[in-house]
Order: C-alpha cells, then sequence, then structure tokens
C-alpha cells in the first residue's frame, strides 16, 4: 500500500471501536451478536497498545430512548414493543468491561444523547451514533479534524453494519483506514475484499501491534 492517499500514517491516528456494549457483546445478552465476545480480548490487546502510546481512542456506542424514538426504523417496532436494547443507564448499554480504561468515568447518557463527546479517560472518549455510521449525526469528523488526525483504525462489533458503515463513512471524508479483521465481529471474506477495493487497508490484531509498536517505540 504505497498510495501516499491511503497509506496509513499512524503518527496521526486513532482507534475507533464499535458498538463493544454489554447487550450487544454479552453471551446470553438481549441483542447478543454472535462472534463479539470472543474478539473483545484481541480489542483488548489493541486498546492496551494505544493506550500506552497515548493515540486517542473514540468508542462509538448505540442508546436506545425506552420508548423507541431514536430507533432504526427496521427496529423500533421491537423496541416500541418493551424490548429494552442499550437503554439509558442500564448495564446493557455499558461498554464491556474489559474494554474500559481503568477509572472510566461512568457514561452521562443525557449528555450523549445530546450529542456531546464525553471524555472517559486519558485521551478516551466515547459517542453517541443514532444510526449505523459513526459520522451520521454526529460531532465525530470535526473532532479528528481539530486533532489532525487522518487515519482511522477500526475494531469492534457487528461487521456488516455499523463497523463497515464506518469504514465506508471514513472513506468518502478521505480519512486513511484500517480494518483490523479479527477484532470485528461478524467479517465475511467478500466484505473484506471490498472494502481492500477501497483503498482500506485490511490487518490482524497481531500485524496492527507490530505497526504501531514499531512506530512509536523507534
Amino acid at each position: 500500500m504505497d498510495n501516499k492517499y491511503i497509506k496509513p500514517n499512524f503518527n496521526q491516528c486513532a482507534l475507533i471501536t464499535i458498538d463493544t456494549q454489554n447487550d450487544f457483546s454479552l453471551p446470553g445478552a438481549v441483542a447478543e451478536i454472535k462472534g463479539t465476545n470472543e474478539v473483545v480480548p484481541r480489542m483488548k490487546n489493541i486498546l492496551e497498545v494505544c493506550r500506552k502510546n497515548q493515540i486517542p481512542i473514540i468508542h462509538v456506542i448505540r442508546i436506545y430512548k425506552e420508548d423507541g424514538s431514536n430507533a432504526d426504523a427496521c427496529r423500533k417496532e421491537m423496541i416500541e414493543s418493551g424490548i429494552h436494547v442499550v437503554k439509558p443507564g442500564s448495564k446493557g448499554a455499558d461498554l464491556v468491561s474489559s474494554i474500559k480504561p481503568i477509572h472510566a468515568e461512568s457514561l452521562n447518557y443525557e449528555d450523549l444523547l445530546d450529542g456531546n463527546i464525553q471524555l472517559i479517560g486519558d485521551s478516551e472518549w466515547v459517542i453517541y451514533k443514532p444510526r449505523w455510521g459513526a459520522f451520521y449525526q454526529t460531532r465525530l469528523e470535526d473532532f479528528l479534524r481539530e486533532r489532525a488526525i487522518d487515519t482511522l483504525i477500526f475494531i469492534g462489533c457487528n461487521f456488516p453494519n455499523c463497523p463497515r458503515t464506518s469504514i465506508y463513512q471514513a472513506s468518502e471524508r478521505d480519512f486513511k483506514a484500517v480494518m483490523v479483521e479479527d477484532a470485528i465481529s461478524g467479517v465475511y471474506s467478500r466484505g473484506i475484499t471490498e472494502v481492500k477495493n477501497i483503498g482500506v487497508k485490511v490487518c490482524t490484531t497481531n500485524q496492527i501491534i507490530e505497526e504501531l509498536e514499531n512506530v512509536f517505540e523507534a
């Protein structure tokens, strides 16, 4: 990947985690996405390297109000029926404990729903997205531009929906994108081919850790 317009610049990167919340991740949870719990340990390893090297981390999450008023059209009826998924203030809406920073601030769901970006640790934030993509009706792009971040590393929950959409949105905005294929649940081979075709770097957990350590420990 020698093309200067798509080659990752790890000196100006951020890590984006997608929807790694208890209701989607834990075995037996109300909206469990199969395979997510299995990728969490690899996510944790990547997060530890990023924290050690003060790489900005943005956790992008879903929140569904109890009345379903902010839910996707395909899920609105389910939420309206009384099924609680990532309900504000619930354990299910919180980040999986093993990916949170030590002494993480509790999530302020009211502020997050208002579109604010919450600092929960050192160089670590949470942002609420109302739909699949991390950039849709959020302040994420401005947040990244203000910090001169041009490369995004994606890990998290359920590639076919939110990670894939977020990666495409990043590409549309000319961010350099990296997909860590074994640290995202729901990955399939055609999806990997498709994101490679739009200039996304696809790598494994061990490969991204090695690349980051080479940059920051050189």
